[in-house]
């Protein structure tokens, strides 16, 4: 039997990348995907290809109360219930922190921490009533490591991170699992824009594994948070970042060592 047979999960931000390759993920183990994102068509495309009658797409502005209340009270419409959230819906960004305006910050941390928490309380809402729920929130790497240009982002990140702590604590006794997957440096379509070739030269030097992780390696990540094999891990912080975390000083051995 397949680990997530018949649970109802929610993926945020699900239309594509990371999200998207969570869902299909989850998909694959039995679970009804929900895919949630700001781009309503991009979530029914992304649905459409995981063979899933019984899943949903969603549109939902996760910085939105409203939104976020209405997709949750859409769900449990449909399916009576909610099993799983994995909170990925987010925005990227670069900016020096002396050329960070408020308007940048105002909607990176709109976004990126206050959206995740408007879709952490109302699925925990649902969850709580049920006494069960795994909770995946998506932070990243730079909440963790001071890196240029992630003031705003870095900053949103840093808090969900604690958020997720805080929330492991407060619902335990409801039966829901809270976690945080940590990503470090993944190839999705953003980077393959984004990532000159000074950043990932810079990146694969900081990064044991010498190379940019895969959105499915996330998703593995967090299929596994979501099972039931993860039944005891709980308000834990899982980095998938090749070793970037732990890298201290490192020496590039030119060739293999030998047998």
């Amino acid at each position: 039997m397949r680990r997530l047979e018949g649970k109802v999960a929610l993926v945020t931000g699900g239309a594509r990348g990371i999200g998207l390759a969570i869902a299909r993920a989850l998909r694959s183990e039995g679970a009804v995907p929900v895919i949630a994102d700001i781009n309503e068509q991009g979530a029914r495309e992304a649905l459409a290809g995981l063979d899933a009658p019984d899943g949903m797409a969603l549109s939902v502005d996760v910085a939105d109360q409203a939104s976020v209340t209405s997709l949750v009270d859409a769900i449990v419409a449909r399916h009576g219930r909610l099993d799983i959230l994995v909170n990925n819906a987010g925005i990227g960004g670069n900016t020096p922190f002396l050329d960070i305006t408020a308007e940048v910050w105002n909607r990176t941390i709109a976004i990126n921490l206050t959206g995740a928490f408007f879709v952490a309380q109302a699925c925990a809402r649902v969850m709580s009533t049920q006494r069960s729920g795994k909770i995946v929130n998506i932070a990243s790497l730079s909440g963790q490591r001071g890196g240029h240009g992630r003031g705003a982002y870095g900053a949103a990140k840093a808090g969900l991170e604690l958020l997720t702590k805080v929330m492991a604590v407060e619902l335990a006794e409801f039966g829901i699992n809270v976690n945080n997957i940590a990503p470090g440096a993944i190839e999705t379509e953003m980077a393959k824009f984004a990532h000159d070739a000074a950043t990932r030269a810079a990146y694969n030097y900081l990064i044991p594994m010498t190379r940019y992780g895969t959105p499915e390696e996330i998703a593995d990540a967090a299929v596994f948070l979501c099972s039931e094999e993860a039944r005891y891990v709980h308000g834990h912080t899982l980095n998938v970042d090749g070793g970037f975390r732990e890298a201290g000083l490192m020496f590039r051995s030119k060739a293999a060592p030998s047998a």
